[in-house]
């Protein structure tokens, strides 16, 4: 996440011409992207190559979003998880934006297309939050959160969780009704050329709890794992 949308872009304005005079800009459009992760996750048997970004385009009254995450396994040359959002996000207070859209996901079997809503901005403490609703015939909670701590000018460690809870048994992601599943990471980062580019190492951690824990088993997975991590943020 990251302040996703306050991520450095390039901005104009749209500017209506009356003859040979120009008038005060009307709007600003700005547009941006923002890769709070793009990272290979490392352990004994598994070497995973992982991202998630926003690119985004708007205005600071509605903003248009596709936010993309996915996992590759580099081993055996397939995707674990794969999906694209498509948002449109508007302020409902100084800190927080509502969001609506749609996910196009990529799990075992068919492809999936589900409603989205939610809530996205900056909490007390600067805690950046995220709170999804993923709505279809097998609808799911999604929470997260991180904090971007500063120890120098330069370094910072951003811890960061996320919790999905599925409200019905989905085997086709590998969900047990009411079974979360929980990832939790620490990444240490050194800025470079104004926060443009982060390169990072740290850990996650991925705990699939109850059913789905189950499910993940009987699948020829875990039902936890932890991973030591090497990537870089970018912001443009």
């Amino acid at each position: 996440m990251g302040n996703r949308y306050v991520a450095a872009g390039i901005v104009f304005s749209v500017v209506p011409f009356s003859g040979s005079e120009a008038a005060e800009p009307v709007s600003s459009v700005f547009y941006g992207f923002q890769a709070e992760q793009a990272e290979v996750r490392i352990n004994d048997g598994t070497e995973i190559l992982a991202w998630d970004f926003d690119a985004i385009i708007g205005t600071d009254e509605v903003k248009f979003v596709w936010r993309s995450e996915g996992e590759y396994d580099l081993r055996e040359e397939e995707f674990e998880t794969l999906e694209n959002q498509f948002r449109v996000s508007v302020p409902i207070s100084p800190f927080f934006d509502a969001i609506a859209g749609v996910r196009l996901d990529t799990p075992e079997g068919n492809d999936r297309i589900d409603g989205v809503i939610g809530i996205h901005g900056l909490a007390q403490q600067w805690i950046e939050v995220d709170a999804d609703l993923f709505i279809s015939d097998d609808p799911s909670i999604r929470l997260e959160a991180e904090y971007e701590g500063l120890i120098t000018q330069r370094i910072t460690l951003t811890p960061s969780i996320e919790v999905e809870i599925p409200l019905t048994d989905d085997v086709g992601r590998g969900f047990g009704d009411f079974a979360p599943i929980i990832e939790v990471g620490a990444r240490l980062s050194y800025d470079l050329i104004d926060r443009a580019i982060s390169p990072y190492i740290g850990v996650h951690y991925e705990l699939a709890l109850g059913e789905s824990g189950r499910l993940a088993q009987a699948a020829g997975g875990k039902k936890d794992d932890l991973f030591f991590v090497a990537g870089a943020r970018m912001i443009f």
